[in-house]
């Protein structure tokens, strides 16, 4: 889009290469439009400049921003080609991402790919990268959620720019640079395009002619537009530059910053303009838009506190017409590049357009939905027809009548930007729906248990469903895949058991649970390594002492006859069918004799000890001689029990 538009661009800092007294003058020339955003003649510059030979690092950024921020992106990418080749080390990582940005709009997307993959090796921190480290195949993503809309062009669109649209009683309020009355047009050197005013429009209406300027307290000779009307029509709440007594105001840096006002409906005419108490004369706020309640005004600003160079707030509008303290709507949304244009629909569902989500080019429209008041939720593009590789943007969307409008400077547009109506075919869908299921069973006994409660619980320690097992210890439910959870299974007597879920792809997934008792009750017979839940005691090879790493499981024996004085121990020692029989039958009884040897080393009576090897005569499974086993099912049978004598 024609960023006249997006209307929220940082400062970008450079430094002048030292030319000759001629050049330096022109590059004086450029970097002061420059800073003014008057992009259009700093781009004339810094071409004259290159064409006669003199390039620098910081020319080739300036120029290739120039061309990024007015959305010439075949112009960017060859000049952030140019630069990456010659200065690779004179640049950040922000050069890359919008070369990244630049050939996605061109449709390159194995190159983009390529420098995002840069991209992120160089942020490890930024959220940015987070998302396309997390989302290799996001193009995969995006076709699924394509196809979903059926568009046609605004019937009102000129050859000017059209965009912003917002609905107004059975139209619309948008915004243009059309001419419709100004006998001095008031011209913007960014890209010596008029300034925009607001319009409104009856949509039902056939005649072309019908649409109509808003009053003139509204629309002043620099920009008005992104607008949002409350429900009870009573207050329009629009963009507009900083102006004030018919005079604009500069920060320090000479930028016209935007700024957020609202306009009271007396008469028939929207009047009484006021500026909201927390716009700045160093930041822009902008692009209004309102919960369904009314009581929540979200927007879009570069205030501290943002992470990028604009972020979506939130602000509380309290019933006496007073506003609470601007609130970042956090990381899962915002990211370090732009997000602007929020809309909300009637359920909750918020859609913005944001350069920093994974996104066909450009600017991408994306919705998530709200659910008690956060916005953790997943970030879903929309996808095709209403994304293309260049900026779509000012997304609004009726959900009764899934009839809606947008903005884009698609190439087959009328105008720079252009409006387009849309009709949702086939609902987006923001929730991952996981199956999971399983069986909860005793740890020791294997036996399922009937009733047990199983629970999911989010990231934020929260319960959000909670189901019991069936007669067969089964159970079932469903999870947000978008985001992490916790499944727990709970029974009383047992120690409840836990698995963490990460976002997945949402297929389903089985988790059975093995709960142990949290008090065990032995008796003669018992295997105490069964009810200790021990791991494997290992030997070396050809070797019966004990080994540092499996003192810790015989450590849990000793430490239960300590607590049981007139407990009784029997150690047998196992081992699997390979290697002779005699010779196995030797090596499990030498390990049972060390094992003991071990247990009375620390303090057990040897009267409360006995010792024996089996060697491969008591197998657990089909492994004897001469059966082709796998390494794991012979692991089965080299095992040592502690077998309860009394």
């Amino acid at each position: 889009m024609n960023k006249k538009n997006i209307l929220l661009v940082m400062v970008l800092a450079f430094l002048v290469t030292q030319f000759t007294w001629g050049q330096e003058k022109l590059l004086n020339k450029a970097n002061q439009r420059y800073q003014e955003y008057s992009f259009s003649p700093a781009i004339d510059i810094y071409k004259r400049v290159l064409d006669k030979g003199y390039v620098s690092a910081d020319l080739l950024k300036n120029l290739g921003n120039s061309y990024y921020f007015n959305a010439d992106y075949k112009e960017a990418a060859d000049t952030y080609k140019k630069l990456l080749a010659e200065y690779s080390n004179d640049i950040g990582p922000e050069y890359y991402f919008r070369y990244s940005q630049s050939l996605k709009s061109l449709g390159d997307y194995k190159a983009s790919k390529e420098m995002m993959s840069k991209f992120s090796s160089l942020t490890a921190d930024d959220v940015r990268a987070g998302f396309y480290k997390g989302e290799k195949d996001y193009l995969d993503e995006i076709k699924k959620n394509s196809g979903r809309y059926d568009i046609k062009s605004f019937d009102y669109n000129t050859v000017y720019s059209e965009f912003a649209p917002s609905y107004y009683k059975a139209g619309l309020i948008f915004s243009s640079d059309r001419d419709t009355g100004n006998l001095a047009r008031y011209r913007h050197t960014w890209n010596s395009k008029d300034f925009l005013d607001l319009y409104k429009v009856d949509t039902d209406s056939l005649d072309t002619n019908h649409v109509m300027k808003l009053g003139e307290d509204v629309n002043t000779r620099l920009h008005e537009s992104t607008s949002v009307v409350t429900s009870d029509g009573k207050h329009l709440y629009f963009t507009r530059n900083n102006f004030k007594d018919g005079k604009y105001i500069t920060d320090e840096n000479g930028i016209i910053r935007l700024k957020l006002l609202r306009a009271t409906l007396i008469d028939g005419v929207w009047t009484n303009i006021q500026e909201l108490p927390f716009n700045s004369d160093s930041y822009s706020t902008a692009h209004p838009a309102f919960s369904p309640d009314g009581r929540t005004l979200y927007f879009a600003s570069d205030m501290p506190g943002s992470l990028g160079q604009s972020d979506i707030f939130s602000v509380t509008v309290y019933a006496d017409g007073k506003y609470g303290t601007p609130k970042n709507l956090g990381n899962t949304i915002n990211t370090e590049a732009r997000e602007t244009f929020p809309f909300i629909t009637s359920d909750n569902v918020l859609y913005f357009s944001s350069d920093g989500h994974p996104g066909l080019g450009g600017l991408d429209v994306f919705a998530t939905k709200i659910e008690s008041g956060k916005y953790d939720r997943a970030v879903v593009n929309v996808g095709e027809p209403v994304n293309s590789k260049m900026d779509d943007f000012t997304f609004i969307f009726n959900e009764d009548t899934r009839e809606g409008y947008f903005a884009s400077n698609r190439d087959e547009g009328l105008g720079a930007d252009d409006i387009y109506a849309f009709v949702e075919t086939v609902p987006l869908k923001l929730v991952c729906d996981q199956a999971i299921s399983g069986t909860v069973r005793d740890k020791i006994t294997n036996e399922v248990l009937v009733g047990a409660t199983v629970k999911v619980i989010d990231e934020d320690n929260e319960e959000v469903y909670t189901t019991i097992t069936d007669s067969n210890g089964n159970y079932k439910l469903s999870i947000d895949c978008n985001r992490g959870n916790f499944v727990r299974a709970l029974m009383q007597g047992y120690v409840p058991s836990e698995e963490y879920l990460g976002k997945s792809d949402g297929k389903p997934n089985i988790i059975d649970f093995y709960l142990e008792r949290d008090q065990v009750t032995a008796g003669f017979g018992d295997d105490l390594a069964k009810l200790l839940q021990l791991s494997t005691i290992y030997f070396d090879f050809d070797k019966y002492n004990i080994r540092k790493d499996s003192e810790i499981e015989v450590q849990k024996v000793i430490a239960a006859m300590e607590k049981y004085p007139s407990l009784r121990i029997k150690v047998n020692s196992h081992t699997d069918s390979r290697g002779k029989d005699s010779y196995n039958l030797w090596l499990s009884q030498k390990r049972a004799e060390s094992t003991v040897e071990y247990m009375i080393s620390k303090g057990i009576a040897e009267s409360r000890l006995k010792g024996e090897g089996f060697g491969e005569t008591k197998l657990m499974n089909q492994c004897e001689n001469g059966v082709r086993c796998s390494a794991k099912e012979h692991e089965k049978n080299r095992r040592s029990e502690f077998i309860i004598l009394e």
